[in-house]
């Protein structure tokens, strides 16, 4: 599907697109590889990665401005959605600029996928935008809602949408454990609270979601990966096993443990090997067939959380993937 396409990523120099752009070029070989975002000195780095390859172009703009995006948007087959706003609190001090990225972004990029004919869109979402109680895990609700949307306002036009959704990105730049590491010299973490649990997934695991979503989508599945938990005193103590902890307390908009699926969710909830897909309520797309597939519908009340997790990450994991890792943890 991917394969001599043209494909366009939005917010492409973030962490996702550093790793998507590699893995993409090199597994499915596609005509060429847009990067659309509005930061020139992270275009101007990136590109210096791949100054050689001529499938890789570069595109300042906003999803703000429908106008630029249109532009961008010629002969694009393919497009995955990562620009956002996304520090929790600082959504929560700024909440209409982060409205203004991640509501009226997601429009202006559905207008224009549709009025240019893209053929699928893969839009990334977040634990946040489940059973929300900060800004940016409501903007992404919003947001989600409105791409699973898209497949009945598009009508006859040919573009499908569907959303992933995942946990915190393993060793992405602001994340956690690029933040334990860079002041761990100092011999104490800062800790939330000792009880509070996330998500990992690494950076592949997210890319490949994508990549699998692209194949299997009929239009208004949020695909969720099923990935480990971990109690966010292991990590502290898996990043420096010799510094001590001090409790600080919950951050503004932040969650004890972060949920993918709620119970309101269960309705339309399938099981699958390595994931889960919550199907659209609209127009009975909810139970079928060519979306169900193979799934299995979860007994009613599922929830997906961290802190009811089946799967935990060992501490001893941890450690050796940031060994393996530690000259590119929150650098990209």
């Amino acid at each position: 599907m991917l394969s001599n396409s043209t494909i366009l990523v939005t917010g492409g120099t973030g962490s996702f697109g550093h790793k998507f752009i590699p893995m993409t070029l090199e597994k499915y070989n596609p005509k060429k590889i847009i990067i659309f975002s509005r930061d020139e000195m992270k275009q101007w780095e990136m590109a210096k990665l791949f100054q050689d390859d001529p499938r890789v172009r570069f595109f300042i703009g906003d999803v703000r401005d429908k106008e630029r995006l249109y532009r961008a948007l010629d002969g694009v087959d393919y497009v995955v959605h990562a620009a956002a706003t996304k520090i929790v609190p600082t959504a929560e001090y700024n909440p209409f600029e982060c409205v203004k990225t991640n509501v009226h972004g997601a429009m202006n990029l559905i207008d224009a996928c549709i009025d240019k004919g893209v053929k699928g869109v893969v839009a990334l979402s977040t634990d946040k935008a489940s059973s929300p109680i900060n800004l940016y895990g409501a903007t992404k609700l919003t947001s989600d809602k409105l791409f699973v949307a898209g497949n009945a306002y598009s009508g006859q036009h040919v573009t499908k949408f569907s959303v992933v959704r995942y946990g915190n990105v393993m060793g992405s730049r602001g994340s956690v454990i690029p933040f334990f590491l860079s002041i761990k010299e100092r011999g104490e973490l800062p800790i939330t609270d000792d009880r509070m649990t996330r998500f990992m997934i690494t950076l592949e695991e997210g890319v490949e979601l994508v990549w699998h979503a692209f194949e299997d989508m009929e239009g208004g599945e949020i695909y969720v990966k099923k990935i480990p938990s971990m109690n966010i005193m292991d990590v502290a103590k898996a990043v420096a096993p010799e510094a001590t902890t001090k409790v600080v307390g919950i951050r503004p908009g932040e969650k004890l443990h972060e949920q993918m699926i709620g119970a309101e969710d269960s309705y339309y909830t399938y099981e699958y090997p390595e994931h889960f897909k919550i199907l659209p309520t609209i127009n009975n797309w909810g139970h079928s067939p060519e979306r169900v597939k193979d799934g299995k519908l979860v007994p009613e009340g599922f929830v997906y959380s961290s802190d009811n997790n089946t799967e935990w990450m060992p501490r001893e994991e941890l450690e050796s993937w940031i060994q393996e890792n530690k000259d590119n943890i929150g650098k990209i």
